[in-house]
C-alpha cells in the first residue's frame, strides 16, 4: 500500500498541483488521466524520489518496489537474450524461457535472441527496457505511455500481461482502450487537483462533468442570491427604517463569499477542409507492389477500391510497410508495379513523419499555416491556429521550441488549410492526449471525403475502419470489413500460433562470430550511405531556404519596376527547382540503395543457425 498525503508541486510561479493526496492498495491497477503538462510525469518522478515534492508526505511501506520503464538506452550484454536475463532476481535467476515468452510476445523473433541490443532501433531498444522491467516483478509498475512504440500485436500481448500481473500498476497512456482492458480506477489531475474513482476513463469523465455542472448551477444560485443582497443593501442602507436590516445582510453578504469561474482549458477542436467532389469511387489500385529488394517486395497483388466517404486502416506489426504503403498511395513513393486511378478531382493531404520533418524551424506557427495557402487572411490563420491549441501569443511560437506534439498540432493544422477530398494519416495519434485524440476521431467521422489510415490504435480501428490492408502471413491483404469481423474470422497470426520454440544448441560460438563479422561488415558499408543521405538532405534543406528567400524577393520585386532583377530571381528559382528536384532523386536513390543493403544482410544473417 502507498499512501501520498497533500502533496503540492511548483516549479517557479507555475503551479502543478496542490495539495493532492491518494491511496494505492493491493491489487491496484489505475489509470493517470490529464492533459499533457499536467504534472502526470512529474508525480512519477516524486513516487520515484528523482523530483522533491514542495509538500506532503508518502508513506511506502518496507521492502516495497517500485519500477519504472526507462526511455534511456544502457546496455551491458553482446546480446538480447543476455541483456534482458539479467534482470532475473532471485528463484527466477535462470529462468530464461521466462524472459524469452516476454520476447516473443513483444515482437522479437528467435533469431532476434542472439543478436546485439545496439543492432535495434531505439523503439525496439525501448521495448528491451520493458523487458527487463517486467521481468524484476516490482510491487508496483509506473508505466509512463509504454505503447508508444509497440506495434498492435504487442500491445495486445502487454494488454493481457498487465491484467494478469499481480503487484499494482499506474498506467499513464493516451489509448483509451488498453488503459480501460488493464486498470480497475481511473485517477486523474485537472485545474491543479486530484480525483480517483473505481471505474473505467468514460466513468471518470462522466463523474467529472457531472461535478462541473453541478458547481456552476450552485454558482450560478450563489450569484443570483449576491446579486438580490448587493441590490437590497444599495437601496435600503439610506433609510433609517431599513438601515439595521441592511447592515445585516451586508454582513451575510461578508460571510457567503464567492465562487471562482471555472478554469478553462483549451481543446484540440476543428473540422477538416472539405473539398467537394463528385466521385463515387475516389481511388481504384490494382495489382500494387513495392519493395526495395526486387526479390522480397513488401507487398504484391494487392488489389482494392475505396469509396466516397468511408476509411480504409492499415494495420500490421511494425517494420512490414505500412508506412511505406501509404507513401506509395500518397505518391510520396514510386509505384513499381500495378495502377493507381484516382478521380480527377481528388485532392490529397498527407500527414506523416516526413512531412512534420519537413517543417520550417524558423517559422513560427502562423507561418507554417499561411504556407498552405498565402491568400488565407488572418482571421481564418487564427482560427485555425485556436482550433489547434495555439491561441493568442502562441500562434507566433517558433517551431524550432515546440515540443513533438506541439509539432503534431501544427501539421494537423496545415491539414485542416488544405482543401481536400482524401486523407492520408500515418499514426496521427502520435503526441496526442484522450482529448485531443477524441477530438479527431470525431473530425474523421464527420469528414465527407475518404480517408486512409495507419495507426496502432484499436479504439481508432473501432470507431472509424470500414475496411482494412492487414500485414500478415508475410504479405498484405485487403479486408472488406472492420476490425472487428477481422478479428473474429481472420485474427491475428501470432495470437493463434504458439510462441517460437527454445532452440537448445551446446556450442553457439561460430554462429556468433560469423554474425558478429557479418554485423561488422554491414556497419562499414552502410556507414558512406548514411553519410551521403545525411549530406544530401542537409542540402536539400539549405537549397529550400535558399528558395524560400529568394521568392519573398521575387514578391517584393514584382511590385517595382526592377524588370531586370525580376528576370534574374525568375531564372534562379528555374535552375535551384532543376536543382531539388535532382537532389530529391538522389536522397531516394541513395535511401533504396541503403535499404537493400540492409536488407540483404539480413537476410545473411537470418540464415546463419544459432
Amino acid at each position: 500500500m502507498i499512501q501520498v498525503t497533500n502533496l503540492s508541486k511548483h516549479f517557479g510561479a507555475q503551479t502543478l498541483f496542490e495539495p493532492i493526496s491518494f491511496m494505492l492498495t493491493k491489487g491496484n491497477k489505475i489509470g493517470f488521466v490529464g492533459r499533457n503538462g499536467s504534472g502526470k510525469s512529474t508525480l512519477f518522478k516524486i513516487l520515484l524520489g528523482e523530483e522533491e515534492a514542495d509538500s506532503g508526505d508518502i508513506l511506502i511501506p518496507k521492502n516495497y518496489t517500485i519500477g519504472a520503464l526507462r526511455q534511456h538506452i544502457e546496455f551491458t550484454h553482446k546480446t538480447v537474450r543476455a541483456e534482458c536475463a539479467s534482470a532475473l532476481q532471485g528463484d527466477e535467476v535462470f529462468d530464461v524461457y521466462k524472459i524469452e515468452k516476454m520476447l516473443f510476445g513483444l515482437g522479437f523473433s528467435q533469431e532476434d535472441l542472439d543478436k546485439d541490443p545496439m543492432s535495434f532501433s531505439g523503439g525496439y531498444q525501448i521495448r528491451l527496457n520493458l523487458v527487463k522491467l517486467l521481468a524484476t516483478n516490482p510491487s508496483l509498475l509506473l508505466l509512463d505511455e509504454p505503447t508508444n512504440y509497440l506495434d498492435i500485436v504487442s500491445m495486445r500481448w502487454l494488454q493481457t500481461f498487465l491484467r494478469e500481473f499481480k503487484g499494482e500498476i499506474i498506467l499513464i497512456t493516451h489509448d483509451r482502450d488498453f488503459m480501460d482492458a488493464v486498470t480497475t480506477h481511473t485517477m486523474g489531475l485537472r485545474r491543479k487537483s486530484l480525483m480517483m474513482i473505481e471505474g473505467n476513463s468514460h466513468k471518470y469523465y462522466a463523474k467529472l462533468e457531472e461535478d462541473d455542472e453541478r458547481y456552476l448551477k450552485t454558482k450560478a444560485n450563489l450569484d443570483k442570491k449576491r446579486a438580490e443582497l448587493e441590490d437590497f443593501v444599495t437601496r435600503q442602507k439610506a433609510r433609517a427604517s431599513k438601515a439595521v436590516m441592511a447592515q445585516s445582510k451586508a454582513k451575510q453578504l461578508e460571510k457567503m463569499g464567492e465562487m471562482d469561474d471555472l478554469e478553462e482549458e483549451s481543446n484540440l477542436s476543428f473540422s477538416f477542409n472539405y473539398k467537394k467532389t463528385p466521385a463515387k469511387i475516389v481511388l481504384d489500385a490494382h495489382d500494387v507492389r513495392f519493395g526495395y529488394d526486387p526479390e522480397h517486395p513488401l507487398f504484391q497483388n494487392l488489389s482494392f477500391k475505396l469509396e466516397k466517404g468511408k476509411c480504409l486502416a492499415i494495420i500490421g506489426k511494425n517494420g512490414k510497410g505500412k508506412s511505406t504503403l501509404l507513401n506509395v498511395l500518397a505518391g510520396e513513393l514510386q509505384l513499381q508495379h500495378g495502377s493507381l486511378n484516382y478521380h480527377p478531382e481528388t485532392a490529397f493531404a498527407h500527414f506523416g513523419q516526413t512531412n512534420i520533418q519537413r517543417l520550417n524551424l524558423k517559422n513560427n506557427v502562423m507561418d507554417e499555416i499561411y504556407e498552405v495557402d498565402p491568400l488565407l487572411g488572418i482571421t481564418k490563420v487564427r482560427a485555425i491556429c485556436g482550433g489547434m491549441m495555439f491561441s493568442g501569443k502562441m500562434a507566433e511560437k517558433e517551431i524550432n521550441i515546440l515540443s513533438g506534439g506541439e509539432r503534431s498540432r501544427v501539421m494537423l493544422g496545415k491539414i485542416i488549410a488544405t482543401p481536400a477530398n482524401l486523407l492520408f494519416l500515418d499514426e496521427p495519434t502520435n503526441h496526442l492526449d484522450m482529448y485531443s485524440i477524441d477530438s479527431l476521431c470525431e473530425a474523421i467521422k464527420s469528414f465527407e471525403g475518404s480517408t486512409i489510415l495507419v495507426t496502432h490504435s484499436e479504439m481508432m480501428l473501432r470507431e472509424l475502419a470500414d475496411a482494412l490492408i492487414i500485414f500478415h502471413h508475410d504479405k498484405a491483404e485487403f479486408f472488406d470489413g472492420n476490425y472487428d469481423e477481422f478479428l473474429e474470422k481472420i485474427g491475428w497470426e501470432e495470437e493463434s500460433e504458439s510462441a517460437p520454440k527454445k532452440v537448445v544448441s551446446n556450442d553457439y560460438n561460430e554462429s556468433k562470430k560469423l554474425r558478429a563479422k557479418l554485423i561488422q561488415e554491414r556497419s562499414f558499408k552502410l556507414s558512406p550511405l548514411k553519410k551521403q543521405i545525411e549530406q544530401c538532405e542537409a542540402t536539400i534543406m539549405k537549397l529550400e531556404e535558399a528558395m524560400k528567400t529568394k521568392n519573398e524577393a521575387l514578391i517584393a520585386c514584382s511590385s517595382g519596376n526592377d524588370i531586370g532583377e525580376l528576370q534574374r530571381l525568375s531564372k534562379e528559382l528555374k535552375n535551384d527547382e532543376a536543382s531539388l528536384e535532382k537532389l530529391y532523386e538522389q536522397f531516394e536513390c541513395l535511401h533504396v540503395n541503403h535499404d537493400a543493403l540492409f536488407e540483404a544482410y539480413e537476410t545473411q544473417l537470418k540464415n546463419i543457425q544459432n
